[in-house]
């Protein structure tokens, strides 16, 4: 079983060499320094994670495209009960499959 360091490792030797932080309004790509609302970003792939006792261990990478095609990047959040609002909203609003 893929550990999450594990595949971001792999995501990376991909392509997909930045970040994503969740804020306001949208995630933003650390290296790039830009800003994307949800819908500008294609999920290419989705990895989730849980902890084989804690709920609290659950855990999900996204694989991230701008629509423009400039950034690829992953992006980590927390999912279930312990998500916190900020990140729940850029979840919710991310495109459920690949464009």
């Amino acid at each position: 079983m893929e550990t999450l360091s594990e595949a971001v490792d792999r995501l990376r030797s991909a392509g997909y060499r930045d970040s994503f932080r969740a804020e306001a309004g949208g995630l933003r790509a650390v290296a790039a320094k830009r800003l994307y609302a949800p819908d500008q970003l294609v999920v290419e792939e989705v990895v989730r994670f849980e902890g084989p006792s804690d709920p609290g261990d659950e855990a999900i990478l996204f694989a991230l495209r701008s629509d423009d095609g400039e950034v690829r990047g992953t992006y980590a959040s927390g999912y279930g009960t312990g998500l916190d609002p900020v990140n729940a909203e850029i979840v919710h609003r991310l495109p459920s499959g690949r464009r």
